[in-house]
């Protein structure tokens, strides 16, 4: 395998952002998670801020749509486009980890894309937000607040994609981040490089 494209997607808290840099600086390869904002505002000609305002976030209701009607895109269709566009690109030009962004969904049925999923117990991902990230709850209220984190990233997902976020089927391999970051990333490295030798 010549170029090969890795997609990570996770539950919110589940360290997949660190295992996806994990797995990128092992195979020696590039890494893109929020970098990929800075190309989608270069490709799209809107300000990085802009884009990081509508990054990830689907549209508005139905009635929104019938408002504005055809006369232009809401902004995250329109940054979605933009990103599907770089996503394409990176893979025509190099190896590397993408981290969400419904990079899996974009590069469905390229040749040389390894999707994988990552997941956790709610404890640990409650454990590792509060301790780590050091992200606040209300109400120290932990479990409603990953539950709304990762409601808005099935209801992104689900809106572009035409498949459900998280379903087995459309991954390559899942790792269950508790055995620890490392570990998974060892377990997930050792995947690719046997599916990269094939």
């Amino acid at each position: 395998m010549e170029k090969y494209v890795i997609t990570v997607s996770r539950e919110y808290g589940s360290g997949g952002r660190l295992i996806g840099k994990k797995l990128a600086d092992e195979l020696g390869i590039s890494f893109y998670d929020g970098e990929l904002l800075s190309l989608v505002a270069k490709e799209s000609g809107y300000t990085e801020d802009f884009v990081r305002r509508n990054d990830q976030k689907k549209t508005q209701s139905l009635l929104y749509h019938l408002y504005i009607g055809s006369q232009i895109l809401p902004a995250s269709d329109m940054i979605f486009i933009a990103q599907s566009r770089v996503i394409k690109d990176l893979y025509n030009k190099e190896s590397c980890v993408i981290v969400g962004r419904c990079a899996d969904y974009v590069l469905r049925g390229f040749p040389n894309v390894i999707n994988v999923f990552v997941t956790a117990p709610l404890e640990s991902r409650i454990a590792r937000v509060r301790d780590e990230y050091n992200e606040k709850a209300d109400n120290d209220n932990y479990k409603a607040y990953m539950m709304k984190k990762d409601k808005n990233r099935i209801a992104y997902y689900n809106y572009f994609a035409d498949d459900a976020w998280g379903k087995v089927q459309t991954y390559d391999i899942s790792v269950n981040s508790d055995i620890g970051i490392d570990k998974s990333a060892e377990i997930l490295t050792d995947y690719i490089k046997a599916r990269i030798a094939k």
